[in-house]
């Protein structure tokens, strides 16, 4: 399902006037990022004229906070710029993520042709399941739906030894609680 499309401009008009230039955020918007993990989804916007044509060729500069949570693109700045394609589309490719957990926002501003737009993505960092705990273990977590006669909320752990043997395993942990999930690992 596509993310709900928010459109921010930047622009002094006249009472009536049809803003020239728009920004719509096609993804990113509102994204929960955990940061011991890759970006799965990145930023996308879409530039449209007064027509609601896609723009190609405008020049797009996609900014991250210079401090707190948020982090750098793979050119190590907090500033990329991109180009739209034919469909008006442009994407910030390559963020990785600070640890700094909380809301923040991408800047994203548009030219083209003497003309400007802006518009803000907000997204916020978590910090996901610790991976920590030595050895090459892997945690597979599994959260069961138990009947009426079960403590709810139940979750089982399973974990397997840090061994290669396939016939080897460790034991079986069963706690009751709220269950967390993280990420794949």
């Amino acid at each position: 399902m596509r993310s709900a499309i928010a459109v921010l401009l930047l622009a002094s008009l006249a009472p009536g006037q049809e803003p020239k230039l728009r920004i719509v955020v096609v993804e990113g918007q509102d994204a929960i990022n955990n940061v011991r993990q890759p970006v799965t989804r990145e930023p996308v916007v879409e530039v449209r004229d007064e027509k609601q044509e896609p723009v190609e060729g405008a020049a797009i500069a996609f900014s991250l906070p210079s401090q707190g949570p948020g982090g750098t693109f793979s050119n190590g700045t907090t500033t990329l710029t991109a180009t739209t394609d034919r469909n008006g589309r442009a994407v910030a490719r390559g963020i990785r993520f600070n640890r700094q957990t909380g809301k923040f926002e991408i800047r994203v501003t548009a030219s083209y042709q003497g003309q400007t737009a802006s518009a803000v993505i907000t997204q916020t960092n978590v910090s996901g399941v610790s991976t920590s705990g030595g050895g090459s273990s892997s945690k597979v977590w599994i959260i069961l739906g138990i009947g009426a006669a079960a403590v709810a909320g139940g979750v089982i752990a399973a974990k397997h030894g840090g061994s290669n043997s396939s016939s080897s395993s460790g034991p079986i942990v069963i706690t009751a609680g709220t269950p967390t999930v993280g990420g794949p690992h």
